[in-house]
């Protein structure tokens, strides 16, 4: 008995998981309800949080799912990328930018869940973001083999903000920034002009 208990809570969690992405990628994460969620998979509100601890834990699961699938993108892009470090990071932020574009509300989701003040993302899921920051980090450690770890970690996320601050000026309709169809040719510029500095 233990044994179909255990399947029907596992299958109910795959179920949530997989409308909850629907959802976010075709509406956004406002769209994201309790009372419809639990209409949808045909169970009772409570029987989500009997899943999940509450909508936030649902939605990193979504999130950890689209961080999974961003380095899936990345990996096939670097997969034909020239060895020049510089450039591999040219290809990855591009690839990150044909991500964003294509699975926009998906990508927003990732940034714009809220947490409780000072409460931490669990392991699982800083694990799965990691993954990304490697990409990057690979590449800068050539580019720039002096620089001691915690130097060398704050550059890879000072990198992968400037690019997500590019893409995300360049997909806000609302802003005038920087216009869309350079945002590849911008990134690009910032990202050479490491090679330059290393001249």
């Amino acid at each position: 008995m233990a044994g179909k208990v255990a399947e029907r809570r596992a299958a109910l969690r795959e179920n949530l998981v997989l409308i909850a992405e629907r959802t976010i990628a075709d509406h956004g994460l406002t769209a994201l309800r309790a009372r419809d969620l639990a209409s949808e998979a045909g169970c009772a509100v409570g029987a989500i949080y009997n899943v999940f601890g509450d909508l936030t834990d649902l939605v990193l699961t979504v999130n950890a799912r689209t961080f999974h699938r961003l380095g899936v993108d990345v990996t096939e892009a670097l997969a034909d990328a020239p060895q020049d470090p510089v450039e591999q990071l040219v290809v990855m932020a591009q690839a990150y930018h044909r991500f964003a574009a294509e699975n926009h509300q998906s990508w927003r989701a990732l940034f714009d869940v809220e947490r409780a003040p000072g409460e931490a993302a669990p392991d699982w899921y800083l694990e799965e973001m990691g993954r990304l920051f490697t990409y990057i980090s690979a590449p800068l450690a050539v580019i720039f083999p002096d620089r001691d770890s915690q130097e060398h970690a704050l550059l890879t996320r000072a990198l992968f903000s400037s690019v997500h601050g590019i893409v995300l000026l360049g997909l806000d309709e609302a802003s005038a920034g920087v216009p869309s169809d350079d945002i590849d040719r911008m990134i690009a510029l910032v990202l050479r002009q490491l090679a330059v500095s290393q001249e």
